[in-house]
């Protein structure tokens, strides 16, 4: 019996989707040119990475990409049509990669996990991050050497370099950014779970939505605005009268949520903090315009086209593309940015953004929405 492994809906364990052999299926498609993507974390820099599916079709139509991602980050790719496999890291996924064979692979963690496995699995072409036989990260390619240099000069990463993520790692793999954007994905059941939330909380169609998420992720010293200064705002923007304030944030926020709710009382509707990654990306979807700092609801606002007002202390406010859609209020600190997982600095460079410039850039983006 003929068997066909390179058609991308053979299985080999059980039947495939079409319930037929092999010989004389009219429904064989080669995988044609095998792509895999090794980017792991962190969640805003993997959908920041998503652009990169898009130009990936363009260049190879017969094309069948395969994506290894962190658990956390799985929902976030699940789902997007230019995404042929995906996998959730794992030494079982790891073992199997290392049996196959690819004609591409795209190496994009500076991670000595993703190097060490970009160095093992059989690639024709490697692009990307490597580990040397030293243990340390190198470049795969000449076109990566930039963004290895971001890495180890605080100089180019800090001060010099303009560039954003998406055209660093484009550059990296010798792609043009052409300001592709975000990929994302929105099921039917969430996005019908947020209008549901809407309705409950007691959000009309009649104003635009302002969704506000004042935390941040703990692997930075600072990235969070200020719980006064989030207050403020909201007070500002209640009194427009122009448009509906709704507070969100994952269970992490829950405590400084709840603290801004009871300053603010009726002036913000409360979005929760228990909800799924994809069912917070859908409530994002349905608000005109968010403000946070640099975090997660940042990148999924960007990735469903929304107007943004990012406010940026510790990290490189340069590499961000908000697409024209939107500001950045950069903290006037001199030690930013750092980069610092600790601060000892008691005025830092959040608590260094006046109140009274978020608010006018706030006023002005509800004004022209």
């Amino acid at each position: 019996m003929t068997y066909k492994p390179d058609c991308r809906f053979f299985n080999g364990e059980k039947p495939c989707q079409f319930k037929r052999l092999c010989e004389g299926c009219e429904e064989y498609k080669p995988m044609g040119k095998r792509i895999l993507i090794l980017k792991l974390a962190a969640m805003g820099d993997v959908l920041r990475t998503t652009p990169m599916l898009s130009e990936l079709k363009r260049r190879y139509p017969e094309s069948y990409i395969t994506w290894v991602v962190e658990v956390p980050s799985y929902g976030l790719l699940h789902g997007l049509n230019n995404i042929d496999r995906l996998f959730a890291y794992s030494d079982e996924v790891c073992r199997r990669l290392e049996v196959e064979k690819f004609d591409l692979i795209l190496s994009l963690d500076k991670d000595v996990r993703v190097a060490a496995l970009a160095m093992k699995v059989e690639g024709t072409e490697k692009k990307g991050f490597g580990l040397s036989s030293f243990g340390n990260i190198f470049p795969l390619n000449p076109e990566c050497e930039y963004a290895f240099e971001l890495g180890i000069d605080d100089e180019l990463k800090f001060r010099k370099n303009q560039k954003t993520y998406q055209e660093i790692i484009f550059e990296a793999v010798g792609f043009e950014y052409k300001r592709q954007p975000y990929e994302l994905f929105s099921g039917v059941e969430e996005e019908k779970y947020a209008g549901l939330l809407f309705e409950k909380v007691g959000i009309t169609n009649d104003r635009p939505v302002v969704g506000i998420c004042p935390g941040a992720g703990p692997l930075f010293a600072n990235k969070a605005w200020t719980i006064d200064g989030y207050c403020r705002l909201i007070e500002a923007l209640h009194s427009q009268e122009n448009a509906q304030l709704i507070l969100l944030g994952g269970k992490a926020e829950a405590e400084k949520n709840a603290e801004i709710l009871s300053k603010v009382p009726s002036m913000i509707f409360d979005g929760g903090n228990s909800h799924s990654i994809t069912q917070f990306s859908a409530i994002i979807s349905k608000c005109d315009l968010l403000i946070s700092g640099d975090t997660l609801p940042m990148h999924l606002a960007i990735g469903h086209g929304k107007h943004v007002l990012a406010l940026f202390g510790p990290t490189c406010p340069q590499e961000i593309d908000l697409y024209d859609k939107g500001e950045i209020i950069i903290s006037p600190i001199d030690c930013a940015p750092c980069y610092k997982k600790t601060c000892d600095i008691v005025e830092h460079c959040m608590i260094k953004i006046p109140a009274d410039i978020v608010i006018e850039k706030a006023s002005g983006l509800v004004g022209a929405l």
